[in-house]
């Protein structure tokens, strides 16, 4: 088959596929994912931009139609707010996924639930950078924080300790009702 540019924008996911040289790859800067920039705590101009990899494949199977592959590829640092001390903290995002392609949305829903697999439906016009975003967002830290905090923590009113001077087991709780947890 004859060499052809692609766009990542709008990629024909079936013609990528089936292409001698089925791969994209590249560089976009952070802040042309929006929805990623908007968990962050850097500015989107001084981040690290995201690198990523799509890869097409048609995937021979026996008795049918070939099937439509495309894997994907992207990293990026970003900075997240720490949950414990509320200052920045770096945190390298990866994700590598695999979608497989297929006629239809009734048909991507219904294989997409009996299948481990990632299905989606066959589209003309796939926007490769929204489908990565998608996946880097899926892959942020839930809860992100240091190893060690840079600061110490402000302590509010000491643990009131028990007897044995151990803290006292609802102390948690107390501090729950006052509007706020000890560290």
């Amino acid at each position: 088959m004859k060499t052809r540019d692609f766009d990542p924008l709008k990629l024909d996911v079936a013609a990528f596929a089936k292409s001698d040289d089925a791969l994209l790859e590249g560089t976009w800067p952070l802040a042309e994912l929006e929805r990623l920039v908007s968990s962050t705590v850097v500015p989107a101009n001084e981040a690290t931009p995201v690198t990523w990899r799509a890869r097409g494949e048609l995937r021979a199977v026996r008795g049918g139609q070939p099937q439509i592959w495309l894997h994907t590829e992207a990293s990026t640092r970003v900075m997240l707010e720490c949950q414990r001390c509320l200052m920045p903290v770096g945190a390298e995002v990866m994700a590598q996924r695999s979608f497989l392609f297929v006629h239809g949305e009734e048909t991507a829903a219904e294989l997409d639930s009996d299948s481990e697999d990632d299905v989606l439906a066959l589209t003309r016009s796939l926007d490769v950078r929204e489908l990565i975003e998608d996946e880097l967002l899926l892959a942020l830290p839930i809860v992100p924080r240091h190893e060690t905090c840079p600061q110490p923590l402000l302590d509010g009113e000491p643990e009131p300790l028990s007897e044995d001077g151990t803290p006292h087991p609802f102390a948690a709780l107390a501090a729950l009702k006052r509007g706020g947890l000890p560290n």
